[in-house]
């Protein structure tokens, strides 16, 4: 039994799991470590390679350990899930990321440093108030709805609940309703302030990053997405080309070819979600994409469609739902169309006759 080379470290709340192998393969260490001794523990054994599952608290252990003079690899758990053996527990979730870890094709996750990590607090604390003010906004909304107060959408319609929660002689409101619901005004106004506190910070850290600036001449990207990407890809040199980071943040069709055969479908939404949904909502915010909607839609109403048909299978599930071909009841279609039996007869006087499972003229 030789000297401890490669280590698979389960890290929990409380207790950690520490499985390590020697250069042969052997087991060397077997054992759960508590959190307190866990530097402890590792400052004590020579250099060696550690794995490590990239989630919570995994890169702040990553950074630490490192600093002992160990090689540590954050692996995606998803990855490592493929070398678990029999049961899920501590000790063998610990040697299935010691057989992981050694794999010359296992992808791995690079350690983000505290500087990122801070960004990336902002980010989220940004995104669960967003997600708050509007739970708070449409809570008001509905209030005033069983009052048969409506507005329009978005901030402005809510500016306009607000003043009429605020206006003591609108005798709309009764006097119950309106103190619930100048409660709630209440934490929207506060909520509205601590986002504009943290966008503050955002784009103070965006004008001291010459990397977020060179990514807000992107068309469509501004300080909010350019400081996102920079926190959350860090090293831009661990992508080949833009379309692997595209494929990273889950921007590229899921795939299920076989035989030769290439089949596509929607885009896979298996990476970052967050920088998706910025990404998505910046593109369709600029004006080309605006353009390229309008230009879309005008066009399938000039077809006689409406802008929402052939954009998805709910459209063709419309389409069969007017039973073409079925003999007896004559049945409206659009466009003017009127079909009897086999037979669809048509304002200008085209006739489409069904053969098969197609329709000829």
């Amino acid at each position: 039994m030789g000297e401890v080379s490669t280590i698979g470290l389960d890290i929990a709340k409380s207790v950690f799991q520490v499985h390590g192998v020697d250069a042969d393969g052997a087991v060397v260490i077997r054992k759960r470590v508590s959190r307190v001794k866990v530097l402890e523990f590792f400052a004590a054994l020579p250099s060696c390679l550690i794995g490590i599952e990239a989630c919570p608290s995994a890169h702040y252990w990553s950074r630490r350990l490192q600093e002992l003079g160990h090689t540590v690899r954050l692996m995606p758990p998803s990855y490592v899930k493929a070398y678990l053996k029999r049961s899920k527990n501590d000790a063998n979730d610990a040697a299935a990321i010691c057989e992981a870890v050694t794999r010359p094709s296992m992808r791995f996750v690079p350690t983000k440093s505290e500087q990122q990590q801070s960004a990336l607090m902002l980010h989220r604390s940004r995104q669960l108030l967003v997600r708050q003010r509007t739970m708070l906004s449409n809570a008001i909304r509905g209030h005033l709805a069983e009052l048969g107060i409506i507005s329009a959408k978005g901030r402005k319609g809510t500016a306009e609940l607000l003043e009429i929660v605020a206006n003591q002689e609108d005798d709309r409101v009764p006097a119950a309703a309106r103190l619930s619901l100048k409660v709630l005004a209440g934490q929207y106004a506060a909520i509205t302030t601590e986002i504009g506190n943290i966008e503050k910070h955002i784009h103070a850290w965006h004008r001291s990053c010459e990397e977020s600036r060179r990514l807000e001449e992107i068309p469509g990207v501004g300080p909010i997405v350019a400081t996102a990407l920079v926190a959350e890809v860090g090293d831009w040199t661990a992508f080949s080309s833009g379309r692997s980071l595209a494929a990273w943040i889950g921007l590229v069709p899921r795939q299920h070819s076989t035989g030769g055969k290439e089949r596509l479908g929607r885009i896979s939404k298996q990476g970052n979600r967050h920088l998706r949904w910025l990404l998505v909502a910046g593109a369709g915010r600029h004006p080309i994409c605006a353009s390229a909607r309008h230009e879309t839609a005008l066009a399938r109403s000039f077809d006689g469609a409406s802008a929402d048909q052939g954009r998805c299978r709910r459209a063709r599930q419309q389409d069969r739902s007017y039973g073409l071909g079925h003999d007896g009841a004559r049945r409206a279609l659009p466009g003017g169309e009127v079909a009897t039996g086999s037979r669809i007869e048509t304002n200008n006087g085209r006739k489409l006759k069904r053969i098969g499972e197609g329709m000829t003229t």
